[in-house]
């Protein structure tokens, strides 16, 4: 395992997220494996530096107030208990198994961004549709987070836009903001669990925290759906790669 590494992972890593409005664990976790760290370190790992990493990402758009704190709350209301359900079931779960599941997530939420379509008019939806839909969707969203030790981002932001019909940009404060507090649950239990090597996590930590706030930064100048489907195409073939050649 190489440390240099497991640094410039870091930095793409929280560049991204901070750009696309994720914690980017999903991506973090096969990258990690592919330069050595254990299975079940690659998936825990990224998690205890996602908490301040989407947090400071989200400080731009709450600044610019792009930040829905009704979603929010009842994002983590329901999210919360099941992200601690995902994180405990990991015990009986291969984190080789782990690593091959995010990649495939990796390549459906990549062609999801590609193929998908915004409509440049937004579905009004209240705040009661809203809460349906959340207490529909959240717990699933907090269930693979815990379970694929992430903190939900590249599910919250598909979920906002395609469910609630939010704006792009507030899709991505949302996401940040709430990606923030449900990587907390996960990062406690998997640390119980000693899924967790704080050494991977302090130098990949050290460079992804920083870069998170500059990706968010040139989000809200970048033309974002353009960068979506490059982002989109990244995912999806970073995950094609990872399923033949490195985790098969």
């Amino acid at each position: 395992m190489s440390w240099v590494s497991v640094f410039l992972i870091g930095a793409g890593v929280g560049f991204l997220g901070g750009l696309f409005g994720k914690g980017g664990s999903a991506i973090a976790t096969p990258l990690l494996a592919a330069v050595g760290v254990p299975p079940l370190v690659a998936v825990a790992a990224p998690l205890p530096a996602t908490i301040p990493g989407t947090l400071v990402a989200s400080m731009p758009y709450w600044r610019r107030h792009l930040v829905d704190g009704r979603v929010v709350r009842w994002s983590v209301a329901f999210g919360l208990p099941a992200t601690v359900v995902g994180a405990l079931a990991t015990r009986w779960i291969d984190g080789g198994a782990l690593v091959r599941v995010t990649d495939v997530v990796l390549v459906a939420i990549g062609l999801r961004l590609v193929l998908g379509r915004r409509d440049t008019v937004e579905a009004q939806l209240g705040m009661g549709d809203r809460s349906l839909a959340l207490a529909l969707t959240a717990p699933a969203v907090g269930l693979l987070s815990g379970l694929l030790a992430n903190a939900g981002g590249f599910l919250l932001v598909p979920l906002y836009l395609g469910v609630l019909h939010l704006p792009i940009r507030r899709a991505f404060g949302c996401s940040l903001a709430v990606a923030s507090l449900l990587a907390v649950p996960g990062t406690i239990v998997h640390a119980a669990l000693g899924h967790i090597d704080w050494r991977v996590v302090a130098v990949f930590a050290a460079a992804s925290v920083p870069l998170s706030n500059v990706g968010a930064r040139a989000a809200l100048r970048i033309p974002v759906r353009r960068l979506e489907r490059l982002y989109g195409l990244l995912l999806a073939l970073l995950g094609t790669v990872f399923l033949t050649f490195v985790h098969a």
